[in-house]
């Protein structure tokens, strides 16, 4: 494998190949999970591959999430039997091959409400739910469902509301930091050789004589410099962002996506007392309370979105929604002033059939995702889950080659580890040489692993050459220091929000969005980025000033109002909602 280092040399030696070196095989445009993950698939079948994104990595869809790697027991109850067999196939993949060192088992309760007609149901639905994961697995998979009476709920959730259900079914499930994950999957993609540059904006998509798509004319976000890049194909994977970037064809064909929104609330881990998750049914939506290593993350919800698409916030309506509803199974009721963070983003949601002027012939449609050819040269995608993302990527990649191409070079990515993958599990059996070694605690050493796998060697490499790397945060113990140089050398962070919304999430897991450790991230970026002290200030002033627009919107009632106080300090990121 070559490096996968991603920072400011490598983003820049990434654009120059892309827009000087022989044309691409592929052009993916967008980086959040599903872009991440074409890449991944065309650069391990040899193909010349090259992804750029608009803002920072996982910048819109995939990072505001509800974080779950799951099959979703609501198709069970469509019988989409296939889509769920699907998504459970690549849960066990993500655990225990492709990411054991980011995805998690993680266990929830299904409260069962009605004792005489509804525990058979739910036993029924769930029971398939883990047959299904099991069939064809050649791993040790995660336990079987149990049922839990009223005793063993409040056992295992302290915190219920006495009344608030009879018993329930206690079953796992996944969860990920959606963030890292796409950053991982970017990071293996270019370890086998795909360009990669983030903060850089298609402007336009060129043709041939032809007229078919040829490549993209991108504006280097950073330094205001043009490409143009060419390519044989060109892969849209831009979420709700898909119908805009089709109209750069300038073509009638495309799909057609509506952005619904979701928000999650998190609150400090020791104000619940429980050890597992609840899934709660809601009028709206489906409302996850999931916990964390010192905090539950609670929600969503699912509204239609008409504001700008760049920058959703939560209102004040959309956080007293999900207090609401996780109040009517907590005993020791949530208000505002629990909530430490909030997140908001949005959902893309695939409409049925495509543009007129799409060839039908050329489209590719399950009941999650489609792939289709906008215009010869182009192809979009749009729709799935982020549990899917790998099937997605693998569809797209085969639509693009063609069938027979396809046949000839097929994709290898079910059984090709993510970065930090490999040696992940000896490692954990060894947390306490390594903490000895670097003075850590092993629950550090562990947060370490369960963020880095066996790339921990990283994080360990920078202490060595900085001691005072090995230390934590002090507003932010969760945190190492060395982390934050890691953001900036190695995982391609290049502004202070980078940081603060990705690869750390200091932004939603810290009171008053971690602004406790902003002086002391900023003073570790600066020193790594070769930022002066007028461009530190910059950074830390448009940080501070879009914590407190965040602020403001969250006291509006509508998300016109909160769309407006949000619009007072714009980000330099983008941010939607994956499922």
């Amino acid at each position: 494998m070559s490096s996968t280092v991603l920072n400011t040399e490598s983003r820049q030696a990434a654009l120059q190949e892309m827009a000087e070196g022989p044309e691409l095989d592929v052009l993916v445009i967008g980086g959040g999970i599903t872009g991440a993950g074409i890449a991944l698939d065309a650069a391990t079948r040899g193909l010349r591959t090259g992804i750029v994104e608009a803002q920072d990595w996982a910048g819109g869809t995939s990072r505001w999430s509800s974080k779950l790697v799951h099959g979703g027991l609501r198709y069970l109850q469509a019988l989409d039997f296939k889509l769920v067999t699907e998504a459970l196939g690549e849960r066990e993949r993500l655990l225990y091959t492709l990411a054991p060192h980011l995805v998690k088992p993680v266990p929830f309760l299904y409260p069962i409400l009605h004792r005489v007609w509804q525990r058979p149901y739910v036993t029924a639905g769930i029971g398939l739910y883990d047959t299904l994961a099991h069939l064809g697995s050649k791993v040790a998979s995660m336990p079987f469902h149990r049922h839990l009476s009223t005793s063993g709920v409040r056992k295992a959730f302290p915190a219920i509301k006495p009344g608030s259900m009879v018993g329930a079914v206690k079953y796992w499930d996944g969860k990920v930091d959606d963030a890292r994950l796409v950053l991982t999957v970017v990071r293996t993609a270019v370890g086998f050789g795909a360009l990669a540059a983030s903060r850089t904006q298609v402007t336009d998509l060129i043709k041939d004589d032809d007229g078919a798509v040829a490549g993209a004319r991108v504006l280097d976000l950073e330094s205001g410099q043009e490409h143009t890049i060419r390519a044989r194909r060109v892969i849209g994977a831009t979420g709700v962002w898909t119908e805009r970037t089709q109209d750069l064809a300038t073509t009638d064909g495309g799909l057609r996506v509506l952005a619904s929104k979701g928000i999650h609330i998190v609150v400090p881990r020791e104000r619940i007392q429980g050890e597992v998750g609840l899934i709660l049914q809601t009028e709206k939506s489906v409302l996850f309370v999931i916990p964390w290593d010192h905090y539950w993350i609670i929600g969503t919800t699912d509204t239609p979105y008409e504001q700008d698409i760049s920058a959703p916030v939560a209102t004040g309506a959309d956080i007293d929604y999900v207090i609401e509803h996780a109040n009517v199974v907590l005993d020791d009721p949530l208000t505002r002033s629990d909530v430490i963070g909030v997140f908001a983003g949005l959902r893309p949601l695939l409409q049925p059939g495509v543009k007129d002027g799409t060839e039908t012939a050329s489209t590719k449609v399950s009941r999650e995702h489609t792939v289709a050819e906008v215009t010869p040269g182009l192809i979009s995608i749009a729709g799935g889950k982020l549990t899917t993302y790998r099937i997605m990527a693998e569809d797209a990649v085969d639509f693009a080659l063609g069938k027979d191409r396809a046949e000839q070079v097929p994709s290898v990515t079910d059984r090709t580890p993510l970065h930090g993958a490999d040696g992940y599990l000896a490692l954990t059996r060894q947390k306490g040489r390594i903490a000895r070694a670097h003075g850590w605690t092993e629950a550090m050493v562990e947060h370490l692993l369960n963020r880095y796998g066996s790339a921990i060697d990283e994080i360990e490499a920078l202490v060595a050459e900085q001691p005072d790397l090995a230390s934590a945060l002090e507003g932010a113990p969760e945190y190492l220091r060395a982390e934050i140089v890691q953001a900036c050398r190695n995982e391609g962070a290049l502004h202070l929000e980078d940081i603060f919304d990705t690869r750390t999430r200091m932004t939603y897991d810290h009171p008053d969005h971690g602004l406790a450790a902003v002086e002391e991230v900023a003073d570790l970026a600066a020193a790594e980025l070769g930022w002066d002290a007028n461009r530190r200030a910059s950074e830390v002033q448009a940080y501070r000033a879009r914590c407190a627009a965040e602020d403001a919107a969250a006291g509006t009632a509508d998300d016109a109002a909160a769309a407006a106080a949000r619009a007072a300090a714009p980000s330099l990121g983008n941010r939607s909602h994956h499922d």
